[in-house]
């Protein structure tokens, strides 16, 4: 391992730190939602393309596999406690900050929604981006923070290599 490349140890607190401030801060503006600004629940237009609403996704992305089954929160909060487990199991062995930084996204993001899943109906969803009439559907910072990490883990999986192998080139060169 390179000197300068961070040890993997380092790598999983940087991820276990991330997902405890994503956690936090998803929490924090779904409480401000539900008991500040959507008391009683109702439609605030922002702008002419984003909304702040209330729903409660029973889902998963995009409402998919939606519905009241008694066992379905249990279910797909579990799965995202054994999703967020393997990906820090996986992430404890790699030394890249960027890992870090994504898997960190997505793991605050998926406890953020578990979290809801125990203790409300759905998973509290609350911004709503619209252009003619079309709306995308609503989504949290979890969603966010999730989606933002898996972008990076495929740019990583794209690019990663070849940024690295330049950077150490780089290094390696006098000057």
């Amino acid at each position: 391992m390179d000197a300068t490349e961070p040890r993997p140890g380092t790598t999983l607190r940087l991820a276990l730190a991330l997902a405890a401030v994503v956690l936090v801060l998803d929490q924090a503006s779904k409480w401000v939602i539900l008991t500040q600004v959507m008391d009683p629940p109702r439609v605030i237009e922002v702008t002419g393309f984003f909304n702040l609403v209330l729903t409660y996704n029973t889902g998963v992305s995009f409402g998919l596999f939606g519905g009241a089954a008694a066992w379905k929160p249990w279910a797909l909060g579990g799965l995202a406690l054994a999703v967020s487990a393997g990906l820090l199991y996986w992430l404890a062995r790699q030394p890249e900050r960027l890992l870090g930084l994504a898997i960190g996204l997505i793991v605050g993001g998926a406890l953020g929604n578990a979290l809801d899943r125990a203790h409300q109906p759905g998973v509290v969803d609350f911004l709503d981006f619209h252009l003619a009439g079309w709306h995308w559907p609503a989504f949290n910072l979890a969603d966010s923070s999730i989606f933002l990490g898996v972008a990076i883990l495929v740019f990583d999986g794209l690019f990663g290599e070849r940024v690295r192998s330049k950077n150490k080139a780089n290094r390696k060169k006098p000057g």
